[in-house]
């Protein structure tokens, strides 16, 4: 646990007592603080009581001693209209701030200089986040990972040197640091989501930028640069005098990082050198993990890590769970668990990573369903359908082979089967449901075990090594 000293011998309200809830709370209480711990959820409320904090209706409280407010993310802060809590705070003048800027602040206070790398986007920030820890290990350093990837961050280990923090951010988490400045910042893209929470696409993309923008003097911000938004923010932060490295995987760069022909490839004042290579990494496969492994690999090299220790921690990294998670192979068929595919604009990374494909998908479905995924149907050998969207995916598949399962239980058989009867080198039994899970399972970390044990189960499968 991280104690926050910051706020010693002050009243600090937590709304929101999640796990990063209850963790502030914690924190907190530990560097000396008053806690006064609320939620909308009586029974968060009763586990924080149960935990020996002062618990309150924030709504029935004089806010004149609160020195913060210290909201969870998922507590709306602006859009669609802010918090009831987050009202309460601005007419008292308190400022509303999460468990990110507590560590940002600790961290300026004892360990300025220890390497804390923050990473966001709207797409592939796990993997990346992920992968660089798995990097940060394996060159030796003491590595805490957290933030929106899993552990509470005030749950970590206190900043030191010798030891990284490495840091998945939301943008809703971004909003709630307002000091945020990280030694290593990676914005990897920015592309349409969670528009109700922050009003417009521009909006959203400013909210991104602010963790780069952050970086501190003598750090490293690193911009993939293959849309719009981000082109834009690396050239600003390069006008206000940032270090910026740009990673592309769609165009060489003159200067920056690139990925050409599976290679790694970095350029600067008209030379050129490999950095790595990603031929042969099937936890990496596909241009979407070309991506964060080319950012992944320019965080390493600002933090120092040699091109060696780099293509080792490449080679060895196991991938993340349910996402192009390699689960198992029978013969020639892989079985791949994407459950993190979420919605189409995921499961396209995993469609375009494969050629013949007996693809899982279905569940709770999502606005425009699977129709911008036609330009992969040609990859797909056979679909089996589940959840609430098997119908409405029936239809949008027209022609391609399909069958509706209904359960994933159903989909693994006849998928297995099918793909071991077709006699193909390379046939791949892929979860990747471009839905959520709510219809059958209460989350995709679920959905995706489910998967991963009925692949287990089946005879003749083997681990991928």
């Amino acid at each position: 646990m991280i104690p926050v000293t910051s706020f010693a011998g002050k009243t600090v309200a937590v709304f929101g007592l999640g796990g990063s809830g209850l963790a502030s709370c914690h924190a907190l209480k530990a560097g000396g603080a008053e806690v006064i711990a609320a939620d909308d959820n009586a029974e968060n409320v009763a586990k924080a009581a149960q935990a020996g904090f002062i618990t309150a209706d924030l709504r029935n409280v004089s806010w004149a001693n609160f020195a913060a407010l210290v909201l969870a993310p998922g507590v709306p802060l602006t859009h669609p209209v802010p918090h009831w809590s987050v009202l309460k705070a601005r007419e008292a003048g308190c400022e509303v701030i999460g468990d990110i800027e507590l560590f940002c602040r600790e961290r300026r206070r004892h360990a300025p200089n220890a390497p804390f790398v923050a990473i966001t986007g709207t797409n592939g920030k796990s993997t990346t986040t992920a992968l660089i820890a798995h990097l940060t290990k394996v060159a030796g350093y003491d590595t805490q990972m957290g933030g929106n990837i899993g552990t509470a961050i005030l749950s970590l280990e206190p900043p030191r040197m010798g030891r990284v923090h490495v840091i998945e951010m939301s943008s809703y988490q971004i909003d709630l640091t307002p000091s945020l400045d990280p030694s290593v910042g990676i914005l990897l893209n920015v592309s349409e989501d969670h528009i109700d929470r922050h009003g417009t696409i521009e909006h959203y993309a400013a909210v991104k930028e602010r963790l780069v923008a952050g970086v501190q003097d003598g750090g490293t911000a690193i911009v993939g640069v293959d849309d719009g938004f981000c082109r834009d923010i690396a050239d600003r932060l390069d006008r206000a005098g940032k270090t910026v490295v740009r990673i592309s995987v769609k165009n060489p760069l003159a200067s920056g990082i690139h990925v050409e022909h599976g290679n790694i490839v970095r350029t600067a004042g008209g030379a050129r050198s490999e950095i790595a290579a990603l031929g042969g990494i099937g936890s990496l496969r596909g241009q979407h993990n070309a991506q964060n492994a080319a950012c992944a690999a320019a965080a390493a090299l600002a933090m120092g890590i040699s091109r060696d220790v780099l293509q080792n921690g490449l080679r060895s990294f196991p991938g993340l769970a349910h996402r192009m998670e390699q689960v198992g192979r029978r013969g020639n068929v892989l079985f791949v668990n994407d459950s993190k595919g979420t919605n189409a604009d995921a499961t396209a990374h995993a469609l375009s990573s494969f050629a013949d494909i007996f693809w899982i998908a279905g569940g709770k479905p999502k606005a425009g369903g699977i129709t911008s995924l036609t330009g992969f149907f040609p990859r797909i050998r056979k679909a089996y359908l589940i959840g609430e969207a098997a119908q409405e995916f029936s239809g949008t598949l027209g022609t391609v082979a399909h069958e509706i399962s209904q359960t994933l239980d159903v989909a693994v058989e006849h998928a297995a089967r099918d793909a071991e009867a077709a006699g193909l080198t390379d046939a791949v039994v892929l979860l990747s449901p471009a839905c959520a899970s709510f219809d059958q399972y209460r989350n995709f970390e679920i959905r995706g075990t489910k998967f991963r044990e009925l692949v287990q189960a089946l005879s003749g499968v083997k681990p991928v090594v």
